[in-house]
């Protein structure tokens, strides 16, 4: 279980890192979907996921011993995976007004899908025994070594990931797209 709760840190602060790139940097900045009537919808369903990921973050990493926000964490999660699916679904049509999704974009978003969605799996692994007497959810994790660091990194991923939520959400203000279009450096 050690090795689990540290492959699962390892994927939370990889997915954490890419989200950030492609999430901040690439959607919000760079590209600034929100601005696009095309792509608006699009930016809906990152400003949901945004919300979900933080809900996620919440209920199932960093109240790892709590079984009823867990069970509210699993139905986080397949609200993600349904808004993951209309969000790749419309992407083609979003991206019309920069000549598409490039090829590396592409490659970002299953990398950042694919570290999440690990991350998730291999914690999944863990909260989950399955045995000859059925199904049970572990409930005490003290005695396993990394499980205080894997609840530090989740505890130090949440301001970020409530920041983001709400940069996803303060870009449809006009007030605050003011301010935020001016920040734009020349390189980017």
């Amino acid at each position: 279980m050690e090795i689990a709760f540290i492959i699962s840190s390892i994927l939370l602060i990889s997915y954490s890192l890419l989200a950030v790139f492609d999430g901040v940097f690439l959607h919000l900045y760079k590209y600034r979907l929100y601005q696009h009537e095309e792509s608006r919808f699009e930016h809906l369903t990152h400003t949901i996921r945004a919300l979900l990921f933080t809900g996620i973050l919440i209920s199932l990493f960093i109240n790892i011993e709590n079984n009823n926000l867990f069970l509210l964490g699993c139905i986080l999660i397949a609200v993600d995976i349904i808004t993951l699916l209309v969000d790749a679904y419309v992407e083609k049509d979003s991206r019309a007004f920069m000549g598409g999704l490039p090829r590396w974009e592409y490659i970002v978003h299953l990398l950042v899908n694919g570290f999440h969605f690990a991350a998730i799996a291999v914690f999944l692994v863990i909260k989950i025994n399955i045995n000859a007497d059925g199904i049970s959810l572990t409930e005490n994790f003290q005695q396993i070594e990394n499980y205080q660091t894997f609840k530090i990194i989740a505890l130090n991923l949440l301001p970020g990931a409530i920041i983001i939520s709400l940069l996803h959400i303060m870009v449809y203000s006009p007030k605050f797209n003011y301010y935020f279009k001016k920040i734009q450096l020349k390189c980017c």
